[in-house]
């Protein structure tokens, strides 16, 4: 019978301990964790994701800052704004929604985040920790998708993993975690991509699958083998004339055709996501714990 990997439920379970953390910490005399946030533009995806964020931080005790820029900032200024937070002692962390605007080199932002208060975990120095197996601080979405396996009590040791998708936020961390010498870890990994030749029969092979390419429903029952872990990072919004809105969110896999092919699957939303915003948190918390020495 296939069992659903809620993240929304686990998200709840952390952010309670999270909650006991920060009372913990005041308790202690010691600072309140503060996020900070850049929004650049008026993008609806982003300001929604954000808004998340900022009522995650109100949740569970932590202080939150959102800076808003019109669309038609420079990068220059957006820099100023970014340097203006790595000197600010209050904030812990913060991040840089993206995507940003074409005219912003969103690497050259990204790369100007103070490492310390790289809560995104997108700094090529908390990248290259990562890489080495190093204390930093991980992406988001892979962090959530480890915390999720490992809280479902998933055994991934000697398990075939295989990643839909290469990018830099989920694909390529995704499978230095999973090969990592830990639990959950140990898999084999394979990762798939846009020039990835019979991708299905990649995908049969897999034990644990990871979909992140951001196409609809693009996997398929008979891209599953029969007790995979299926893991949806996708987050696409199709029409869907039933809902008030004239749309709906949903995965890179068909969940009712593939559900039942899984021993485990997350669904969309209420899978990864609120797992996403969960790491944020966590690390958030971390980074306000690394100054107390």
């Amino acid at each position: 019978m296939t069992k659903i990997l809620d993240g929304k439920a686990t998200s709840l379970a952390i952010e309670a301990e999270l909650t006991e953390a920060v009372n913990a910490r005041l308790a202690a005399g010691r600072k309140r964790p503060h996020l900070a946030a850049v929004l650049v533009g008026d993008n609806p995806a982003s300001r929604a994701y954000v808004g998340h964020k900022v009522k995650a931080c109100a949740r569970v005790g932590f202080e939150s800052t959102l800076v808003e820029k019109p669309a038609d900032i420079s990068q220059d200024d957006l820099l100023a704004v970014v340097e203006e937070l790595n000197h600010n002692p209050d904030v812990d962390g913060f991040i840089v929604q993206l995507p940003l605007p074409d005219h912003i080199d969103d690497q050259a932002v990204l790369e100007a985040v103070n490492p310390a208060k790289d809560v995104d975990g997108f700094h090529p120095v908390n990248a290259g920790k990562m890489s080495l197996d190093l204390p930093c601080f991980l992406p988001a979405t892979p962090m959530g998708i480890m915390s999720l396996l490992d809280r479902a009590g998933i055994d991934t040791q000697g398990k075939h993993a295989v990643i839909l998708g290469r990018s830099s936020i989920v694909g390529t961390p995704m499978a230095l975690l999973l090969r990592r010498n830990g639990a959950p870890g140990n898999c084999t990994v394979t990762v798939c991509h846009s020039r990835t030749q019979d991708l299905a029969e990649h995908t049969r092979r897999a034990d644990i699958l990871v979909a992140a390419i951001g196409r609809a429903h693009f996997v398929t029952a008979d891209m599953v083998k029969e007790g995979a872990v299926v893991i949806d990072v996708g987050i696409n919004r199709i029409p869907d004339a039933t809902k008030k809105s004239g749309s709906r969110l949903t995965g890179d896999v068909d969940f009712d055709q593939v559900a039942p092919k899984c021993s485990w699957i997350t669904p969309v939303p209420g899978g990864v996501g609120p797992m996403t915003i969960a790491s944020l948190m966590q690390n958030t918390l971390q980074a306000c714990a690394n100054k107390d020495t």
